[in-house]
């Protein structure tokens, strides 16, 4: 009994944690911009020793956006530090975050929709100018 209410304290806990990261969660796609800001301020952290970000919806859809976004030479690569282009590795990145769109469908608040949505939308358009 003692291990039920423990787990549904901590379910409750998670709740509340998700829900009000998704609240902070930014609504817009992810840019070029947003992405290297994103980058530069991990950089940022990690150089004065801070601890990393919290894993979040949103920082795993900015995780493969960027990957997507290098890849089409949008951004620059952080660890080398040029700007490549390598199509099928930009394909590949996009997939991924069509794959967690729909494996999370229903379970998805409405921001973290409009922002995986978004993100897939303005990858695909560079994506298509790109190619």
């Amino acid at each position: 009994m003692a291990d039920k209410q423990e787990k549904k304290k901590v379910d409750e806990e998670w709740k509340k944690k998700a829900k009000e990261e998704a609240e902070k969660a930014d609504q817009e796609a992810i840019t070029p911009e947003a992405a290297s800001e994103a980058v530069a301020d991990t950089q940022a952290a990690a150089a004065e020793g801070a601890p990393h970000f919290e894993p979040s919806f949103q920082m795993l859809v900015t995780n493969f956006a960027m990957e997507a976004l290098i890849s089409m030479g949008a951004m620059e690569n952080p660890s080398t530090k040029k700007t490549e282009v390598n199509l099928d590795h930009a394909k590949y990145a996009i997939d991924m975050l069509q794959i967690i769109a729909e494996k999370t469908k229903g379970n998805l608040t409405d921001q973290e929709k409009k922002a995986i949505e978004g993100t897939l939308y303005d990858l695909r358009m560079r994506y298509l100018q790109t190619g």
